[in-house]
């Protein structure tokens, strides 16, 4: 964990490894020549590419939301796109964080959006940077945004990865939680390793990785006792030897989840991401173990093979890398079905975030003053076996943005364009941007000002909101029948998350929502702790999944009833 720099460091250091993007543009803005074609204010989804090069579509500069009374959000473009500017008054509002870790993708685009670098450490609406201590959340003020939450290292080291899942295997069963191969954190469980290894084949391999390293630093692959470094921490997981090969190489995955709140969970994958192969054929001959071209994936490592092939195109199988939909083409020439392949891997992704879910929001209730403030981009690295069962190898908290080929920036450019999109940065008021303390607001906002005026309709709605929640959560056995209740009176509480999590899944644009969906409810039992919120969307995904415009119909209403009783600014909190 990293502090985030207090200062601005204007002159972003080169991206590590993969930086050569050929259109790098400044943060001050893209260039704005070319013909330009009008398209209706209100109209938020990304247009089909221009047929001249330097033709750019002029979009608007806010996304309007589904619903009364709710403020707009900035929009981000594509690279065919022109976004209007708007008034100074709110485009002086338009301030981006710096670090040295800020990808060129991200300032690409923002600079697209009219975002300025930021002059001072607190006049700021984003920053994509390091991660943090837990207690330095305190200082991001309400109506700022960093791509991290507290905690998210419980997933994002390696040793507290298997920790959290064996924490979960051990208290809801094998069966749910198979997805990964076993392993033992050194020196800890270094009597139980021996157990396993003398119970173990003759033949066995094993893999050894430093906890918190990243690029394949320090990872070996072993078969004897006496090759395991003994002095230093370490994970030793059971290597899994069979892997599906293409072209007689292995491959892993790297799969991109966006996780946008953790109470209420709001998780989405985007639809394409990497396929990473080794640049050796794949061999289980022991003389092979040391050769790291054969046995690891990683680009960092395999570029420097000089077999290594680049593939600049995002629809072929060839070359070291390929699209993730590229794979699922192969696949389906192949045969397989890949739509399995991908329901499982949606699994895994729930489940996992679900091992870091208390934590997280402990930490967040303790230190961030706005649910708002938090979200985070997760790189998953998956495998798949010989019998294309996919397999968990590693959770990354800052996975990398650079892009060094077309490829690249074809699917990190639009995952990014449509992760800032989703995230729904608005702007702030003058009065939130004052330097004042401000009290921290939980996840279910704070009472609009209206309310304020009202202390005893306050406190009512307060009250009523308490009950309803402990109502839903105390119970003992609960049934759908019961839970399915809690829709049918809903507190202004439960409109503004309803209408938050509407709002946001149809800014989505190539993101697949996870959870909630219309089967999260089977997911609720594996919650350390229940979440009264994850109860209501869980619910209100299952009754209306199937006639989206008939609840967002009657949220409207809602929304319009809340107003005008007193409660309806509440949603813009």
């Amino acid at each position: 964990e990293e502090e985030l720099p207090d200062g601005l460091d204007e002159s972003c250091s080169q991206e590590e490894d993969e930086d050569s993007d050929s259109d790098a543009s400044s943060l001050a803005g893209v260039s704005s020549r070319g013909s330009v074609a009008l398209v209706p204010r209100n109209c938020a989804e990304c247009p089909a590419r221009p047929a001249e090069a330097q033709e750019k579509v002029l979009k608007p500069a806010l996304v309007c939301s589904l619903f009364p009374n709710v403020p707009p959000t900035i929009y981000f473009s594509t690279r065919d796109e022109r976004v209007e500017k708007l008034p100074w008054e709110q485009r002086k509002l338009l301030r981006w964080k710096m670090c040295t870790v800020t990808p060129n993708i991200v300032k690409q685009t923002v600079g697209r959006s009219h975002f300025r670098v930021s002059k001072k450490s607190s006049d700021w609406l984003g920053c994509w940077g390091h991660h943090m201590k837990s207690a330095s959340f305190r200082a991001i003020r309400g109506h700022q945004k960093l791509n991290h939450f507290p905690g998210s290292f419980q997933i994002g080291r390696k040793d507290r990865l298997w920790r959290n899942l064996l924490k979960m295997q051990a208290r809801c069963g094998k069966k749910e939680f198979n997805f990964f191969p076993q392993s033992f954190i050194l020196p800890q469980d270094i009597k139980l390793l021996r157990k396993a290894w003398e119970e173990g084949a003759s033949r066995q391999k094993w893999i050894v990785k430093p906890p918190a390293s990243a690029r394949g630093i320090g990872i070996q692959v072993i078969h004897k006792w006496s090759q395991l470094p003994k002095r230093r921490p370490l994970l030793v997981q059971r290597y899994l030897h069979k892997p599906y090969l293409i072209g007689g190489k292995k491959f892993d995955l790297r799969i991109y989840v966006y996780v946008t709140c953790y109470d209420p969970l709001r998780v989405y994958l985007f639809k394409d991401g990497l396929v990473r192969f080794a640049s050796c054929k794949y061999s289980s001959s022991m003389k092979s173990l040391s050769n790291k071209f054969v046995h690891l994936t990683n680009y960092s490592v395999n570029k420097k093979n000089t077999e290594y092939k680049p593939n600049s195109d995002e629809t072929a199988c060839q070359g070291h890398k390929w699209a993730l939909k590229a794979l699922w083409s192969y696949l389906a020439q192949k045969g397989v079905n890949s739509e399995a392949i991908w329901e499982k891997i949606k699994d895994i992704v729930i489940k996992t975030i679900i091992a870091s879910e208390p934590y997280v929001n402990s930490l967040v209730k303790m230190y961030v003053r706005r649910p708002y403030c938090c979200h985070e981009l997760f790189g998953f690295d998956i495998m798949l076996d010989e019998n294309l069962k996919p397999w968990i190898l590693e959770v990354n908290i800052s996975p990398s943005l650079h892009s060094n080929s077309p490829l690249d920036v074809s699917i990190k450019g639009q995952m990014i364009r449509d992760l800032l999109n989703l995230a729904g940065f608005v702007l702030p008021s003058m009065d939130s941007m004052a330097p004042r303390p401000q009290a921290r607001s939980g996840p279910a906002g704070s009472l609009s000002s209206a309310l304020k005026e009202k202390p005893k309709l306050a406190s009512e709605l307060f009250i009523a909101e308490k009950m309803k929640k402990a109502y839903y959560l105390t119970q003992k056995i609960p049934d759908q029948d019961f839970y399915s209740s809690v829709l049918d009176i809903l507190t202004p509480d439960d409109v503004r998350i309803l209408v938050e999590t509407e709002d946001e899944y149809s800014r989505r644009g190539q993101f697949e929502r996870v959870f909630p969906t219309h089967v999260s409810m089977r997911y609720l039992r594996f919650f350390e702790q229940p979440r009264y919120f994850n109860i209501l969307v869980s619910q209100w995904e299952l009754k209306y999944y199937l006639k989206k415009q008939k609840g967002l119909e009657l949220l409207k209403s809602w929304c319009v009833k809340g107003y005008h009783a007193g409660a309806g600014t509440d949603l813009a909190q």
